[in-house]
């Protein structure tokens, strides 16, 4: 397949109107959107950190922008590949085993907390910066190398749970940069609200179990496409269901005390 016919879709003007003029696909996007900004408060952390080196307000602030475009521009080469690659059912198989994988890797880390930092001490790589010695770039560059490179780790996650939903590019597309957007303009408020409710966090990885399966269905023999207004539904009930059961939670724990 020719790099051309890959991204065709994305300069389709008649596939672009349909998208920016249908109602259901805007219900996708919105999800797409909910989903990037759950899923990237562990990026948004980063960047505040990455960032928070430099010494001036202004380098900060020029060191987000060009990470912003940098993840604009990996992000549409991924969703390009990737709507080639997840037509595939093995790709589709490998990418419903990994979703699974990250839900579940979630979930026992939080049941074994010594175990999940003693592995991200030694492997993540968040934590090996190099602090001394020369370097051969400034640090601004640096930073900006550092941003773009947790992107690139990232949005691969986000973009393989956002195909999963929909395999229309543009829809992933427009959720994708929308969702980006959001992640660093509210990512602080999206910390406070999971300082508040918690339980949005483990909600997320939920919400990924829940896609790897929609992905998983989707394989032969059973080729059962779950319709995405149906997806969008249940992703926005869990959330609202997240919610109500955190207060609940709440008011059951004041009463009692």
């Amino acid at each position: 397949m020719s790099i051309i016919k890959m991204y065709a879709p994305f300069f389709s003007a008649s596939n672009w109107l349909h998208v920016l003029t249908s109602g259901k696909d805007w219900l996708v996007i919105l999800t797409l959107i909910l989903m990037e900004c759950l899923l990237s408060v562990d990026n948004a952390v980063v960047l505040a950190a990455q960032t928070k080196r430099l010494p001036t307000k202004r380098q900060q602030e020029k060191s987000l922008f060009y990470g912003l475009w940098g993840a604009y521009i990996f992000r549409f080469i991924v969703i390009g590949i990737g709507t080639y690659l997840i037509n595939f059912w093995e790709i589709k198989l490998a990418g419903s085993i990994y979703l699974f994988y990250l839900a579940g890797k979630f979930f026992y880390d939080r049941k074994h907390p010594q175990k999940a930092t003693a592995s991200e001490d030694t492997t993540n790589p968040k934590r090996n910066v190099k602090q001394n010695g020369k370097h051969i770039l400034s640090l601004f560059w640096r930073t900006v190398i550092s941003i773009e490179a947790m992107d690139i780790v990232f949005s691969i996650d986000s973009v393989l749970a956002a195909l999963a939903v929909s395999n229309n590019p543009v829809i992933v597309l427009i959720g994708g940069m929308i969702g980006i957007l959001c992640m660093r303009g509210v990512a602080e408020i999206i910390i406070k609200l999971m300082d508040i409710i918690p339980e949005l966090q483990p909600m997320a990885y939920v919400l990924i179990a829940i896609i790897a399966l929609k992905l998983l269905l989707s394989l032969p023999p059973l080729n059962y496409e779950l319709p995405n207004t149906t997806f969008a539904i249940i992703v926005f009930s869990i959330l609202l269901i997240t919610i109500i059961f955190h207060f609940w939670r709440e008011k059951r724990h004041s009463h009692q005390s």
